[in-house]
């Protein structure tokens, strides 16, 4: 197949390679993307694939809590421009969807939604006999924008759920907690939303590897050995060294792996056994969810 510019565009763009290595590196793909990052990560020419999925979107996050802490619900409602993100009816709108949200107990953890998600035929919460969809598009033909209703998420739980949500309403997390819902229990989970928020020293993608897709393991497992073969390194040797590097990957991008942001001297999963043992309760952090506008 032919290569475009636009190929040799965006592969840069999400490796940071040179255009040379960028071209030649789909040239000996076929024009496969994904194979052409790993291939230019195989050769260490470029790093971690940079996120492609970057949206330009305005809107409104918004977090709904149970009193008791039991059960939260978090939205994201987008539209086209800051000016209709900040308009009062806007904020009202979404603050009502997140509501509606929160009262369905069929939504159970996190639902991508978008133009034409299932979950848009649900009956509107204040008003049976329209669907949440016509509410949203009558909402987009009142501000003369795209309006779209990206993902939803609701956590209920018998422990507590933390949240998060910054001052404009462009990042919020969920974290579920279970084994307790004292203070220390609520504590907990206000201090692992802070952390998920923050996306320090990454993102984190999963609580502990036992949530991380087996296959993603596999290929970096496969390119940390390339780089290393690549390097000089016997094929043996590459492969005894890339255990470690598995590790650290791990510790960077699982929840309980990760130095806490407020105190880098203990992890995550330091910090929820410190404060389980405090509490005298066996806490744990059992999911989370994290929405930033203009990510998928």
């Amino acid at each position: 197949m032919s290569i475009t510019a636009k190929d040799v565009a965006d592969l840069r763009a999400r490796t940071g390679a040179g255009m040379m290595d960028c071209k030649k590196a789909l040239e000996e793909t076929a024009g496969n993307m994904d194979a052409a990052i790993d291939l230019l990560r195989k050769k260490g020419i470029a790093k971690a694939e940079k996120r492609a999925d970057r949206a330009a979107s305005e809107g409104q996050i918004v977090i709904e809590l149970a009193a008791d802490g039991t059960m939260g619900a978090m939205i994201e409602l987008n539209c086209e421009t800051d000016f209709v993100g900040r308009n009062d009816e806007f904020v009202a709108l979404a603050k009502q969807v997140a509501q509606h949200v929160a009262q369905d107990a069929a939504v159970d953890g996190l639902v991508t939604v978008g133009a034409e998600g299932a979950y848009l035929a649900t009956p509107w919460a204040f008003d049976a006999s329209r669907s949440l969809g016509e509410v949203v598009k009558a909402a987009s033909a009142k501000t003369g924008e795209k309006v779209e209703l990206r993902r939803i998420a609701r956590f209920a739980t018998s422990g507590l759920v933390g949240s998060y949500l910054h001052f404009n309403g462009k990042a919020g997390v969920l974290a579920e907690v279970t084994g307790g819902n004292g203070a220390e229990a609520a504590e907990l989970g206000k201090h692992i939303a802070e952390h998920v928020a923050a996306g320090v020293p990454s993102v984190a993608v999963a609580v502990d590897q036992a949530g991380v897709d087996p296959a993603f393991i596999a290929r970096e497992r496969d390119i940390f050995v390339a780089q290393a073969v690549e390097s000089g390194k016997p094929q043996a040797i590459a492969e005894k060294m890339v255990e470690g590097r598995i590790a650290k990957l791990l510790g960077e991008i699982t929840l309980l792996g990760q130095p806490w942001v407020r105190d880098d001297k203990q992890t995550i999963k330091d910090l929820v056994a410190a404060t389980a043992k405090a509490a005298g309760q066996p806490l744990a952090v059992t999911r989370f969810v994290r929405f930033k506008m203009g990510e998928a």
